[in-house]
């Protein structure tokens, strides 16, 4: 076999275990990746606590300093294991691989700011990646999509829901007044949204029986609204077609890939078996 062969199957089973999540090698990468992301997690958590920073300060750092150092190498590796390294660099997991990395060496010239490697939380965005089942990846993406497909009504439907707000509140600060706490009009609206949405924080009440009445029947209305956004996602959830394929392209990254797929639907490229 030639040196450019020998590489390019390096290179594509690099991204196979990589990228993939739907074979062994691809699931075990991801578990371990996802193991050392809770660890470090963990340590930055633990030196934060005085007591136990003091007695085992430095075994943490050590364990801190070699899952960086095992991050960088998965950074480099994924940037090599693709045609085209920018796609990866640019991406939402490239900045937040870079982001969830650097703080480390970044605290060898300013001190204090490895805790910054808390960033590495957002890595568990992967864990949708690793699973990799159809009853959880499937809803994410139908969820997705419901939200999308609905934010026009949604946001018509907040709107409303601020007009509201700002009449009731108009209302109860003419009915209640200054006395009862309703000194103004924002703080009314404000009184309307916390009653509205069934928070109810207290710190302003009605005092007069018909503010009491307005307070009772925004309260029961408050429960049929917040069923209503609910409504609008369910049934763009019912209609929303989702793929369950898990592959991403190696030569764009592009995901959600039909069933089946040989090639990218975005670049055309042909898709690791």
């Amino acid at each position: 076999m030639s040196t450019q062969k020998k590489q390019t199957s390096l290179k594509h089973r690099l991204h196979e275990i990589i990228y993939e999540a739907d074979t062994p090698s691809g699931k075990l990468f991801d578990v371990v990746l996802l193991i050392a992301i809770l660890a470090s997690i963990l340590f930055v958590m633990l030196e934060s606590v005085q007591s136990i920073n003091d007695t085992y300060g430095d075994l943490l750092n050590i364990a801190e300093w070699v899952i960086t150092i095992l991050f960088s190498i998965e950074y480099v590796l994924r940037i090599i294991s693709i045609n085209k390294p920018w796609k990866y660099i640019f991406s939402f997991y490239g900045i937040i691989d870079l982001l969830s990395t650097i703080p480390k060496y970044v605290s060898l010239i300013l001190v204090g700011s490895h805790n910054l490697a808390a960033l590495r939380a957002l890595r568990l965005l992967r864990v949708f990646r690793i699973l990799k089942l159809a009853r959880y990846i499937g809803e994410s993406n139908r969820l997705l999509l419901a939200l999308r497909a609905s934010r026009a009504k949604i946001a018509v439907f907040l709107f409303f829901v601020l007009i509201l707000c700002i009449i009731l509140g108009t209302v109860m600060y003419m009915v209640e007044g200054a006395e009862n706490g309703f000194t103004s009009i924002p703080r009314s609206v404000y009184w309307a949204i916390v009653t509205l949405t069934t928070v109810g924080y207290g710190d302003i009440a009605p005092g007069t029986p018909l503010g009491q009445l307005i307070a009772s029947v925004i309260m029961i209305l408050g429960y049929a609204i917040i069923a209503i956004p609910t409504g609008i996602v369910s049934s763009e959830m019912v209609r929303a077609k989702i793929h369950t394929n898990t592959q991403a392209c190696p030569n764009c990254l592009k995901e959600n890939h039909q069933d089946g797929a040989v090639f990218c639907y975005h670049c055309g490229h042909e898709l690791n078996e």
